[in-house]
């Protein structure tokens, strides 16, 4: 029997870890350079703390004996590392080896590291870089795509996930991001889409390009995907480990408390500069929540879709918190089909993982119109509705003008199970405006008078008076208080400090029934 001295496979080990840190050949590597894209492991170095990854897997490989080439990792690399200092558990799939196509030990490889991180309770970042299913493994590549589908679900709610998209995420591929809490896209070189432009062209006779069918623009600002999206992967991976900094580890512990200088009761006069003197003149509310968030910081989620609703996270006294408001400087902040899914959608998010939740309400009602009513605008907005009733997180209101009908009601107000609600003095609570509330109610008495616009607009008068204002409301106990807007951020960061200890939890049932 042949001696083999250790220094000898030590040898043989390094050589086998080397092919596996560099297994794509010279010029896929310089394709991917090329194209301004990183390389698979130069993004999990770049994304994560220095000397923290811990590889998994580094020397499996494919055993399909119909494919002669062999290389280490299969066209995945799995692992754990930090980012400041937290946890994460992270795939990156390598478009140098068979396209980034997943095959049996592909999906192996994920699986198990998706189970390991819902054990341990910690972050999965996913960087997708692949042409979807492996070919000549068949029919193993599709269940293996089941496998990494039924733990997407099964994480859900219970560690953030997030998906990175770098390169091609094509047909069943799309369905684990889709399913995730955070989808990232980059700008001209990432796209996904369930068919591509040839078979659109064939089906449908449609001529499209890959980005106008699935690119970043596109999912982002048409398709509600792509929640961030960045110019290229650096930039991409800095928005992903500063959103990891908003988040908790999983579903049973709370966000990072981040020490700020900012003073918690520093005031904010700015906003009463900021409210137009008439109603009808929009601002905008990113400035309202850039002007209460510790260091004026706010990282926006889908900006470019659904724009007259805000959603995004900032810090208030170190503490991480979700902010909801209706924009009036788009479609006058109503609520429509789009606004509801998005604002449901992050409710939901931030009431899964312990982060309080801020609503700032301006809102003149529902979009009207035969389209929305078509497509299901009271299915909609019912999801919206339920994603607040259903959020047990501390939850605080802020009517800063319109707070009409329906809408006000959706948009947590304490009627719902908002902690608290606040209104600044321009705050108006009521059915519907004044002209229209006059049209109904005085109808005969202006069709009666002689000037018939001048009878109106007294009755407008009188009715604003009376109505468009958070007075009644106050009396009532449905405004905890109105406020001061100056005194915005300290209101707000007392709140929280006193709902910090809020139990709350729902009946004992399997799942409740949205309004999907």
């Amino acid at each position: 029997m042949p001696e083999h001295p250790i220094r000898e496979r030590l040898a043989d080990l390094h050589a086998r870890k080397e092919q596996a840190r560099n297994p794509g050949s010279e010029r896929s590597v310089k394709r991917q350079h090329d194209r301004g894209k990183m390389l698979a492991r130069e993004r999990i170095e770049y994304l994560l703390d220095e000397g923290s990854f811990r590889e998994l897997d580094m020397l499996a490989r494919h055993r399909n004996p119909d494919i002669e080439d062999r290389p280490y990792t299969d066209g995945v690399i799995t692992g754990w590392g930090t980012v400041e200092g937290r946890k994460v558990f992270i795939f990156s799939q390598d478009f140098t080896l068979f396209g980034g196509a997943l095959g049996e030990v592909f999906a192996e490889k994920t699986h198990k590291l998706m189970d390991m991180a819902l054990k341990v309770g910690a972050p999965l970042v996913g960087l997708n870089d692949g042409a979807g299913a492996r070919i000549q493994e068949g029919p193993v590549s599709l269940a293996s795509y089941g496998g990494i589908f039924y733990r997407n679900v099964k994480s859900s709610g219970v560690i953030p996930q997030i998906s990175v998209i770098m390169g091609p995420c094509a047909g069943g591929a799309v369905y684990s991001p889709a399913m995730t809490d955070f989808v990232f896209m980059v700008e001209d070189t990432s796209y996904m889409f369930i068919t591509g432009p040839d078979v659109v062209k064939t089906v449908t006779g449609e001529d499209v390009t890959q980005q106008e069918l699935g690119g970043a623009q596109t999912h982002s600002s048409k398709s509600g995907i792509a929640a961030f999206t960045a110019p290229d992967d650096r930039a991409c991976l800095d928005d992903v480990r500063f959103l990891l900094s908003y988040l908790p580890a999983n579903n049973l512990e709370t966000t990072p408390d981040i020490p700020t200088a900012d003073p918690w009761d520093r005031p904010t006069p700015e906003l009463i500069d900021l409210m137009p003197d008439s109603a009808n003149v929009p601002y905008d509310m990113r400035t309202v929540i850039e002007a209460v968030a510790d260091d004026n910081e706010f990282f926006e989620y889908f900006s470019k879709w659904a724009t007259n609703i805000v959603c995004g996270f900032v810090r208030l006294g170190g503490r991480s918190v979700g902010v909801v408001g209706n924009q009036p400087s788009a479609y006058a902040g109503v609520l429509d089909i789009e606004a509801s899914e998005k604002a449901a959608r992050f409710v939901r998010t931030c009431d899964s993982f312990n982060i309080p939740i801020v609503t700032f309400v301006d809102v003149p009602g529902f979009l009207p119109g035969v389209d929305q009513e078509y497509n299901g605008i009271i299915r909609h907005g019912a999801k919206l509705l339920y994603a607040y009733c259903e959020a047990t997180v501390p939850r605080i209101q802020v009517i800063t003008r319109k707070a009409y009908g329906g809408a006000y009601v959706v948009m947590d107000s304490k009627s719902i199970g908002s902690d608290l609600s606040y209104a600044w003095p321009s705050a108006e609570l009521a059915v519907m405006g004044a002209s229209g509330a006059v049209e109904i109610l005085n109808r005969s008495e202006i069709a009666a008078a002689e000037d018939k616009e001048a009878r109106k607009a007294e009755l407008v008068d009188v009715y604003a008076e009376k109505w468009l204002n958070p007075y009644v409301a106050a009396e009532r106990g449905y405004v905890d208080d109105v406020i001061d807007p100056t005194d915005t951020r300290k209101m707000l960061i007392d709140g929280l400090n006193m709902l910090e200890s809020k139990k709350e939890e729902l009946p004992p049932r399997k799942h409740g029934n949205m309004p999907l």
